[in-house]
């Protein structure tokens, strides 16, 4: 039960937040995109999370000079504090068949798994704006069950889940113990679910990312190796602006799930396409998460 000093906490934060929407929305999706850029160019550097960017940066390109890793991270937060401005404007994105805005390659594989009936499971990472792959999916899936993190404030929350349901998203999975179960539960009634498989997971596996050991969720290869489902990645690439192209790649070849090496092979597998889309567009990751040991993030 929250105390009423946190209950007042939660609802100033709320306000901050309506605050941002409204300002964000009332600049319009192109002005506001540009507007959130500029803003993170500035802000970004100033925070504990560039530093963490920078360290990913270098193990990835180690043999980039300083001044391409800085080119990078700007680059790199211009593209977030775009998808800052974008996100109250998700609604405005044209999702149609024929968008000029949102292109969709391999939309076939969705429509044939809508089709056969079959679950699927759905994997992707923090690329461009990871938020227009699930308005992607529920255009073609219109049973699928998306997980995401909690705010921590709850009254944000019901507002961000509200605002996923004004562009689409109906069915969202909160991550965790209950979650895990909800999607099983999804997966065996004939639902897919869709996941993001790029943050560091203290209770996964290690697996190689990038010629290092690093923690990685393991649940997209058990779901898809226990319930005999496609596991299908998804990526998406700002083109310019406000214009994207969403792509639905084949579904990975994944081991027999009798494998002794199962479970291992498959997250390898999905780490590798993870890193293949990082190199397509580098700039376009969110290169804040801390996916290797702790002591690599230290500062001197």
């Amino acid at each position: 039960m929250a105390s009423f000093l946190q209950q007042i906490g939660w609802r100033a934060e709320a306000l901050g937040w309506d605050a941002y929407q409204g300002l964000f929305r009332a600049m319009g999706l192109g002005r506001a995109s540009a507007a959130g850029g500029a803003l993170f160019r500035r802000l970004g550097p100033l925070t504990g999370a560039d530093h963490v960017a920078r360290v990913n940066m270098r193990i990835v390109f180690p043999d980039a000079h300083e001044r391409e890793i800085d080119a990078l991270t700007d680059e790199m937060w211009d593209n977030f504090g775009r998808l800052v401005g974008e996100f109250p404007n998700t609604h405005r994105f044209d999702m149609s068949a024929n968008s000029q805005q949102v292109r969709v390659e391999g939309a076939e594989i969705l429509e044939e798994i809508n089709r056969s009936g079959e679950p699927a499971v759905l994997f992707s990472g923090h690329f461009a704006n990871w938020e227009l792959m699930a308005a992607v999916i529920m255009q073609y899936l219109k049973s699928c069950r998306i997980t995401y993190r909690h705010a921590n404030n709850p009254v944000i929350d019901r507002r961000i889940i509200s605002q996923r349901q004004a562009y689409g998203v109906e069915i969202l999975a909160p991550k965790g113990g209950s979650g895990a179960k909800e999607i099983m539960k999804s997966l065996k009634e004939g639902y897919s679910v869709a996941l993001m498989n790029d943050q560091k997971m203290n209770d996964g596996i290690a697996a190689p990312f990038f010629g290092r050991e690093a923690m990685t969720a393991s649940g997209p290869a058990r779901l898809a190796l226990r319930h005999g489902a496609p596991l299908v990645p998804m990526s998406i690439r700002r083109v310019e602006g406000t214009r994207f192209v969403v792509t639905i790649h084949e579904p990975l070849d994944t081991p027999d799930p009798g494998a002794p090496e199962a479970i291992h092979e498959t997250v390898t597998l999905i780490n590798r396409f993870i890193e293949a889309r990082i190199l397509e567009a580098p700039a376009q990751w969110f290169w804040v998460h801390r996916r290797f040991e702790k002591s690599l993030y230290r500062k001197a």
